[in-house]
């Protein structure tokens, strides 16, 4: 596959499209590819998952079952 061909093609038939529900979707594709989703996290967020992974580096974890029959009575 030559991929600048496809490419061309693409921007050929880009260009021809006259449906928005084709280009909104084009543009969700489109701008997934540009974001982070780490740069869209609150900064409490970001902190809480660096503490949960500097408790894992630590060794302080827990089983899934142990945790989640720990609080079945709430779930």
């Amino acid at each position: 596959m030559n991929i600048q061909n496809e490419k061309n093609k693409l921007i050929e038939w880009i260009k021809s499209l006259s449906d928005e529900n084709i280009i909104e979707r084009i543009m969700v594709v489109k701008e997934s590819q540009n974001s982070d989703w780490w740069n869209e996290l609150s900064n409490f967020e970001r902190k809480s998952i660096d503490s949960g992974i500097a408790d894992i580096k630590k060794g302080e974890v827990h089983q899934h079952s142990k945790v989640k029959k720990l609080y079945e009575k709430w779930l």
